[in-house]
């Protein structure tokens, strides 16, 4: 559940629109699923309500606009996008209120969620010098400074057991 992206390093600074039609995030056992997610500017979110009682999606947005959606009925589908990158979009549904997720917003593809066990694999970055952030929904963000060497994987360790908060 944590939101790995490239902050600063990048040289190219627009890239092609996804080729991947959307996201989907779903709500199922009254749960939000995925529960951390990464999305590309102007990318289609595809929000489902895969169980058989109301939900809504209430995504709480600092940079973009809000938005608010009923989902009374099983198998339900709605699509929203988000215009301007955004990390730690929190959403949250207003009649469960232990459901939230949260939506993070890139103008590039350089992006990853990590896996149960803490680890990541973000395709493709090209060889440079990059500062790579780790955000979580409580323990806030943490910087390092990322060489990556052409052909070569680079390891990152991020290390959250301090309590400061960026």
């Amino acid at each position: 559940n944590v939101f790995v992206y490239v902050k600063e390093g990048l040289t190219q600074k627009t890239f092609p629109a996804p080729k991947e039609p959307l996201v989907v995030f779903d709500q199922q056992g009254c749960r939000y699923h995925p529960h951390v997610f990464g999305m590309r500017l102007g990318q289609k979110l595809e929000i489902r309500n895969s169980d058989p009682t109301l939900h809504n999606v209430h995504a709480m947005p600092k940079t973009n606009a809000q938005f608010n959606a009923g989902m009374p009925i099983k198998d339900m589908k709605i699509e929203r996008s988000f215009d301007k990158p955004e990390i730690g979009v929190k959403i949250k549904c207003d009649v469960h209120p232990w459901m939230k997720a949260w939506a993070n917003v890139m103008d590039h593809p350089f992006f990853a969620v990590t896996g149960d066990q803490g680890s990541f694999d973000m395709k493709d970055l090209p060889a440079g010098k990059y500062v790579v952030t780790a955000w979580h929904s409580e323990l806030g963000s943490k910087d390092v400074n990322v060489t990556v060497e052409e052909g070569k994987p680079a390891n990152i360790t991020f290390d959250f057991s301090s309590t400061d908060k960026k």
